[in-house]
């Protein structure tokens, strides 16, 4: 379910037209529903209501803090991998016990601010990390429940980019070494082990690749009982996928079906980390036209969005289908809808066949609440975009749209 649909002619977000919203903030504009983000939460959060369980949603997926405190309210916790995050996931009201730490690269402050916060759990992924969050418990006065991050080279069949549980990937401990990582873990006066943890990728599209992860740790979780290793929570990760284009995603009821069915006798809490399920089709990107252009080769549509606004299609080559907030009439034409910056990779789509679009015309960027604002940045000294988040017939701004000042604050001026 997604809350953008066309009405009287044009896209409106739950009540609001996005032409609206687009004349009164500008563009580029993400705009978020708060209508879709709370159901697809709860139909991910839902079907798991049988079993003990905590939904921690992925902070990295999109990670304002008037959608977190959102999920929050809906009795959310959160994955985090840095300490902004976990300075944001406080700041919107997220419970510390509901908090897991993940990440390869966790510094000295980060484990500190998280072991003073009280978090739930640190997801270990390497031994030299172990024995680093050891000393920071320690030096606290505190022990730090960890888990282990057990990589099960389980491919997930999605992007390389988006692959993390394979053999040659940097995360995780190699399930062939994880048994003497837990050894050691036990023997460190400032860890506390709690669970296990397995994350094997994103825009997963089928329940196979879960299924079969969960069943190699399960395995390696007898082993670590007969060794009087006691396990309380089960982390299975996120990496649901969604739809972008034609890809056929399970619904989370199916995805809940099978690892219930796995894990349901296992008498572990399990932890969820989803992110994209639920803001990916939760969101869109408004953009303005600026210019056609034609040249011998192809036919453009340069927009005022750009790859520093939304990296995905440069580089992932990812798909979002582009929509005219208010359609034209007239026959359709291929083209390359192309934004400012001065590299070649800067496309939101390459080949599309789209309807006529012209100068000052609006384009909704779909599928873009993930992993959209949060991995913008400001290449070209570009500000980044205002976020809008909708609310039945009214809307808020949750982020203010970044001034030419915000770009160069913090630099030292030269002294003249």
């Amino acid at each position: 379910m997604h809350l953008f649909e066309y009405k009287n002619g044009e896209i409106y977000c739950e009540g609001v037209r996005l032409a609206r919203i687009a004349a009164e903030v500008g563009t580029p504009v993400y705009v978020y529903s708060a209508g879709t983000l709370a159901h697809h939460f709860n139909a991910f959060d839902s079907p798991f209501s049988g079993v003990p369980h905590i939904t921690c949603y992925s902070v990295k997926s999109n990670s304002n803090v008037s959608v977190i405190r959102l999920f929050a309210g809906l009795g959310s916790g959160v994955d985090i991998v840095s300490g902004g995050e976990l300075f944001r996931a406080l700041k919107a009201g997220v419970d510390p016990q509901k908090i897991v730490f993940s990440g390869v690269g966790k510094q000295r402050p980060e484990m500190d601010a998280a072991l003073a916060a009280g978090i739930l759990m640190f997801n270990v992924e390497s031994h030299d990390e172990l024995v680093a969050l050891d000393a920071a418990a320690r030096a606290a006065g505190k022990r730090a429940r960890i888990s282990l991050r057990v990589n099960p080279d389980v491919d997930p069949a999605t992007h390389p980019y988006l692959a993390t549980g394979l053999k040659k990937s940097k995360f995780g401990i190699p399930i062939a070494k994880a048994f003497d990582g837990y050894l050691h873990a036990k023997t460190l006066p400032g860890i506390e082990i709690a669970g296990i943890d397995c994350h094997i990728g994103s825009q997963v599209t089928s329940v196979e690749p879960f299924v079969d992860a969960i069943r190699k740790v399960l395995v390696f979780t007898r082993r670590l009982s007969d060794a009087a290793i006691a396990l309380q929570y089960f982390d299975i990760g996120g990496g649901l996928g969604i739809t972008y284009d034609e890809e056929k995603p399970p619904h989370p009821v199916e995805y809940a079906g099978e690892v219930i069915r796995e894990l349901a006798d296992s008498g572990f809490k399990i932890i969820f980390e989803p992110g994209r399920v639920i803001v990916g089709n939760a969101g869109v990107l408004v953009t303005r036209a600026l210019y056609p252009k034609e040249n011998e080769a192809k036919r453009f549509v340069v927009v005022d969005a750009a790859m520093n606004d939304l990296i995905r299609p440069s580089l992932y080559g990812a798909f979002h289908a582009i929509k005219p907030v208010v359609p034209r009439d007239g026959a359709q034409a291929m083209v390359d809808v192309v934004g400012p910056v001065c590299e070649s990779g800067d496309f939101l789509a390459q080949d599309r066949l789209m309807p006529p679009v012209e100068r000052g015309d609006l384009l909704a960027v779909m599928s873009a609440g993930a992993y959209g604002f949060s991995m913008a940045s400001n290449y070209n000294s570009r500000p980044r975009p205002a976020e809008v988040l909708v609310e039945g017939d009214t809307y808020r701004v949750i982020r203010e749209r970044e001034t030419l000042e915000d770009l160069v604050r913090g630099e030292t001026p030269p002294q003249v």
